[in-house]
């Protein structure tokens, strides 16, 4: 059985927002009892993470970690089409991933006590981005 639904976030520009609830939906909505949740990000400059959701801290020690890794405007950086974000936001989503796969069980996503699933925006403006969720089991 496959089951797979698609749903846009509007960011407020560069961090991590939570969609676990969103994910989780459309898992228990599916009707698997037992399988794989897929869920993908259609965009090269935003990621998924899986992540310690209790404290923010964990969120906000992540960006700067990241600041310090892939730095906005590195003279190195030859495309800067969009901006002095646009190949650090690639470069973060490289390291990251636009894709994971969460186990299903019982017809719920099988997650930690204390994971949450995390869209990681990494260009600096707003934007509308787009996630497909496919539950296979």
């Amino acid at each position: 059985m496959v089951s797979q639904d698609s749903f846009s976030i509007s960011t407020s520009g560069r961090g991590i927002v939570e969609i676990t609830k969103q994910i989780a939906q459309r898992v228990e909505s599916s009707n698997i009892n037992t399988g794989i949740c897929q869920v993908f990000t259609h965009h090269t400059s935003a990621s998924l993470i899986i992540c310690e959701n209790a404290d923010p801290d964990v969120l906000r020690d992540l960006e700067v970690y990241m600041e310090g890794l892939v730095v906005d405007g590195d003279p190195r950086f030859i495309h800067t089409l969009e901006g002095i974000d646009d190949m650090p936001a690639h470069i973060r989503t490289i390291l990251t991933n636009p894709n994971l796969s969460i186990p299903i069980t019982n017809g719920r996503l099988a997650l930690g006590t204390w994971q949450g699933v995390f869209l990681w925006e990494h260009r600096l403006p707003p934007q509308r981005r787009h996630i497909t969720v496919t539950a296979l089991g």
